[in-house]
């Protein structure tokens, strides 16, 4: 058996509108989520054990006590199908920042999944395999399709119609932990889990209009603990051609949209120009 190499993308959520924290603990939300065409790469090849190795330049920021989400979802697709812990060697080239709002995990344990059933010719299509997917966003990073994601983020309707968005996501070499923000957000005033009607049409410059009317409510609180983020969004702003700068998920990542990819990458030249340190990559969100 050939190894199998497949892109996990990052995971944008181009609006983020939640509600006060349920019962449960968990807050309810309404999103509707892109996938860029950057992200990590994970490459799986026969082995006599299920084992995991990481790459790349956010390797040494990986912290799971060796317990990642992609040997979590692959030990649980072993019990679901009954064969164990899948014999294979996973290799994670981790491209995408730690704790950056882009699903980073569970867009590598939703890729590793893929590979593993296609190496192994298991009978399983992407929505069987999502009912072993890991945490809140495995659902929707393994299909890593453009979707409207409600309640917890696992309830999905995909939406076709979005256009590939030209931009360029920004990252200023921070952390932003999920429950932190939460946490700062529970702080304050809560917002609403609504979801707005679609826009009037699904052309480039009508989508971002629509978006510039929406939010992301976790933007405030999660700026409060990394200022760094606020200047990123500030940076992000004055651009030359953005349309729109918002921060993606819990943070600490910022998405800056254009009319073209053109405009895109020239602006992450100019940007890694006046900040290197910070990761910048332009890209197409699909």
């Amino acid at each position: 058996m050939a190894p199998v190499r497949l892109l996990a993308p990052a995971k944008v959520n181009l609006f983020l509108h939640v509600g006060p924290v349920a019962a449960d603990g968990y807050h309810p939300l309404a999103s509707l989520v892109a996938f860029a065409d950057v992200g990590d790469a994970v490459t799986v090849q026969p082995a006599g054990g299920l084992s995991l190795t990481v790459t790349g330049p956010f390797a040494g920021e990986l912290n799971d006590g060796g317990d990642n989400l992609i040997l979590q979802a692959l030990r649980a697709l072993g019990q679901a199908t009954g064969v164990g812990d899948p014999p294979v060697a996973v290799t994670l080239d981790k491209q995408l920042p730690i704790a950056a709002g882009l699903g980073g995990g569970s867009s590598d344990a939703g890729a590793a999944l893929k590979a593993v059933r296609d190496m192994l010719d298991l009978p399983l299509d992407d929505d069987a395999l999502a009912g072993v997917a890991v945490g809140a966003d495995g659902p929707m990073c393994l299909h890593a399709r453009a979707a409207w994601a409600e309640d917890r983020g696992d309830r999905l309707t995909f939406e076709p119609r979005l256009p590939p968005l030209p931009a360029l996501l920004i990252n200023p070499g921070v952390p932003s932990p999920t429950g932190a923000v939460y946490r700062a957000y529970d702080e304050g005033s809560a917002g609403s889990a609504d979801r707005p009607e679609p826009p009037g049409d699904w052309a480039v410059s009508t989508v971002i209009d629509w978006l510039s009317e929406q939010r992301n409510d976790l933007e405030a609180p999660a700026v409060a603990l990394q200022p760094a983020i606020g200047e990123a969004l500030t940076a992000a702003a004055r651009l030359p051609g953005v349309r729109l700068v918002r921060m993606s998920g819990s943070g600490a990542t910022v998405f800056a949209l254009f009319d073209t990819a053109d405009q895109a990458a020239a602006a992450a030249r100019r940007l890694i120009q006046t900040h290197p340190d910070w990761w910048a990559r332009p890209s197409l969100l699909r």
